[in-house]
């Protein structure tokens, strides 16, 4: 079983006894019915555990939807629509990549019987739009791949997968306000979603956003047991990252006076889930508490501005090419899960975040 950034290598069908991280079969993975939140029959939206359980089976959702569509799954036969039609939402419109015509994202209504109705749903989205990670299964494959390299590059944001992504984000807003809308995804999903919810952020509209396991591109430092060592790294990268970005600004001084994109985004305050066994999203968790811990050391400015770059996009700027990182964020409610996990598909995977019996940490971090 392979595994790539954003999903995992499902088994041939042929491989009958081949199983999931938690004992399903692969293909009752896809089944609600055997592996959803099947214990919240009540949804109460001031509950975070709902709230990040609803989001999590609604990118599911997206998933399961471009896999019906690759084989070919329609009518009674299609395994998607239970994601979202047990916690009454419909699927209002499908999102597409114009180059290989894949399904990376829908928009879901919140349509709930008014029998359902009590205090909590005022917490509710009317609409929540979710994006899937990387698919590698034929029909998508391909694409998905392309963007996972997009983001190591920081070149997302030029794709017209997300061009379309941002743009049904602003028209959903235009319609219905951005009090009522959420941004779900995982992966290259949350890639996605980060990407929409800055892109809105930087025109004061802040939503409400759940990321998944979203990517961030660095040495995976956290990863280092020996904390003096791993504290050490953090200081040298912090160093020479505030170093290259103040000779860079100084070279750009007639840019000084342009607003600073990333004290832009400092109100918006996305959820953002990791898993510290994944080394795709586990950079996130030293990314805030290095800065906190920079802060409390006296050397709180190196970490302000090395928080707003990283070495790869400063090297895109040196060649001439502008490039904003888009794993930097100011400001997150950051969930870690502490859960043991067996292996790190495990720790990647989308199925966690609904799980009853979670072990998290979670906290606040607001910088500028």
């Amino acid at each position: 079983m392979q595994w790539r950034l954003g999903g995992h290598q499902e088994a041939a069908p042929a491989a009958a006894a081949a199983t999931s991280t938690f004992g399903i079969m692969v293909s009752e993975r896809e089944d609600f019915s055997l592996s959803g939140p099947l214990h919240l029959t009540i949804v109460d939206w001031k509950n975070a555990h709902h709230r990040r359980s609803v989001a999590a089976s609604l990118v599911q959702g997206v998933r399961i939807l471009e896999r019906d569509r690759q084989v070919n799954r329609r009518g009674s036969q299609a395994l998607a629509p239970p994601w979202w039609e047990f916690f009454h939402f419909q699927l209002h419109r499908q999102l597409v990549d114009d180059v290989d015509s894949s399904i990376f994202g829908a928009i879901y209504e919140f349509k709930p019987p008014e029998s359902h109705y009590d205090n909590s749903v005022d917490e509710s989205p009317c609409y929540v739009i979710a994006f899937r990670g990387t698919i590698t299964k034929p029909g998508s494959v391909q694409r998905d791949l392309e963007l996972d390299m997009s983001i190591i590059r920081n070149r997302l944001h030029e794709t017209s997968r997300c061009e379309t992504a941002i743009q049904a984000v602003r028209n959903v807003v235009a319609t219905v306000g951005e009090s009522n809308v959420w941004l779900a995804g995982h992966s290259l999903g949350a890639a996605t979603a980060l990407l929409a919810g800055k892109t809105m952020a930087k025109t004061g509209i802040f939503l409400q956003a759940f990321l998944f396991n979203s990517p961030f591109i660095s040495a995976p430092i956290e990863r280092i047991k020996d904390k003096r060592v791993k504290h050490g790294l953090r200081i040298a990268s912090s160093v020479i990252t505030a170093g290259l970005a103040f000779t860079t600004k100084k070279k750009s001084s007639q840019n000084s006076r342009s607003v600073d994109p990333f004290a832009t985004l400092s109100a918006w305050i996305p959820f953002l889930f990791v898993n510290p066994g994944d080394p795709f999203c586990a950079e996130y968790i030293g990314y805030f508490e290095h800065r906190k811990k920079m802060d409390d050391i006296g050397i709180g400015a190196i970490e302000r501005l090395a928080t707003k770059n990283s070495l790869g996009s400063l090297l895109m700027t040196a060649m001439g090419r502008e490039s904003e990182p888009l794993h930097l964020i100011p400001s997150a409610n950051l969930i870690v899960n502490l859960t043991p996990c067996q292996d790190f598909r495990e720790a990647h995977g989308i199925y966690q975040w609904w799980r009853p019996d979670l072990h998290m940490k979670s906290k606040l971090y607001n910088y500028r």
